[in-house]
């Protein structure tokens, strides 16, 4: 495990999140059984997995609200739990509450002197966040007027106050209608911009899909699946519209074709369509569309936790 000294002096910053074997147990129950994983800088990270995966659990360790007991970690370059790192980290729970009675101003003014921001920049900082989620004008009304969007929204820019380095969302979306789904995609892409990291936990495996650049999935506390989001939803076949051949031409060819000219390649690597289209036009026949048959996060999902 790199060392935060090591990091301050070499030319490539730590990335932003480095685990090792990292353990968590309650008494005989393991929670997170040896995650070892590593998140770049400056990506929109998926962490992925079911129910009772060890997700929450592996979050709450790397914001240092419970301590490992077993194996290691870094965020930012400082060790697990480390107060300099959670000075740099924005983090949107799953389930939160604001009191009613307080503005959006009052609830982010409270965050910001918690975060370390200046008093003088606190209003600054809560109207830069409120304008950044949408709720620009609406800092004087009291939470308790608030629909749950808008309490979703509050709870984005609590976590977005300061500027922070890396963003763990968890299921920031949940609350959302399609409108402030594509809001919450922009802001991530913003935040990517900058250079920031963000760790997105959702079970809207779309979402994901639309938003990150890698996934990590985790079962029973381990990694089973991780890599570039591009990698993992690899082409899975090829559908074409084509006329001028028969049903025994794309037969044999290994295709199957269903009339009057829709023909599927479910086996075929993407690198071979050059050379189909090629055999298929040297039959005397003409092609209107090549598509790519790409398999969904989800499916890829269920292929990993072997779902039947």
């Amino acid at each position: 495990m790199t060392k935060p000294e090591d990091d301050v002096g070499g030319a490539t910053p730590p990335p932003a999140i480095r685990t090792e074997l990292l353990e968590r147990r309650y008494g005989r129950h393991v929670a997170l059984h040896g995650l070892s994983l590593v998140v770049p800088r400056g990506r929109v990270f998926g962490f992925l997995g079911p129910n009772g995966a060890g997700k929450t659990t592996a979050v709450k360790l790397l914001l240092g609200l419970v301590r490992a007991t077993g194996g290691e970690g870094m965020v930012l370059g400082l060790p697990l739990g480390d107060p300099a790192a959670r000075r740099r980290i924005g983090y949107l729970p799953e389930l939160f509450r604001y009191q009613d009675w307080l503005t959006g101003c009052e609830v982010l003014g409270a965050h910001a002197a918690l975060a370390g921001i200046a008093k003088a920049q606190r209003r600054e900082a809560a109207e830069r966040a409120l304008a950044t989620v949408g709720l620009a004008g609406e800092g004087l009304r009291r939470v308790g007027t608030y629909s749950k969007g808008m309490q979703q929204r509050l709870g984005l820019a609590v976590a977005l106050l300061g500027e922070p380095e890396l963003v763990v969302l968890d299921e920031p979306t949940s609350a959302l209608d399609p409108v402030g789904r594509h809001d919450v995609r922009g802001i991530m892409h913003d935040l990517k911009a900058r250079g920031a990291t963000v760790f997105l936990n959702s079970h809207l495996l779309s979402e994901v899909e639309a938003v990150c650049d890698e996934v990590a999935v985790i079962d029973r506390g381990r990694v089973i699946a991780q890599g570039e989001m591009t990698d993992l939803l690899r082409a899975v076949g090829v559908d074409l519209e084509v006329e001028g051949v028969s049903e025994q031409e794309i037969l044999r060819l290994g295709g199957i074709f269903t009339p009057p000219r829709a023909a599927s390649f479910p086996q075929l690597a993407e690198s071979a369509v050059p050379e189909l289209v090629a055999a298929i036009v040297g039959l005397g026949g003409r092609i209107h569309a090549v598509r790519p048959r790409r398999a969904t996060l989800e499916q890829r999902f269920l292929d990993w936790l072997e779902v039947p």
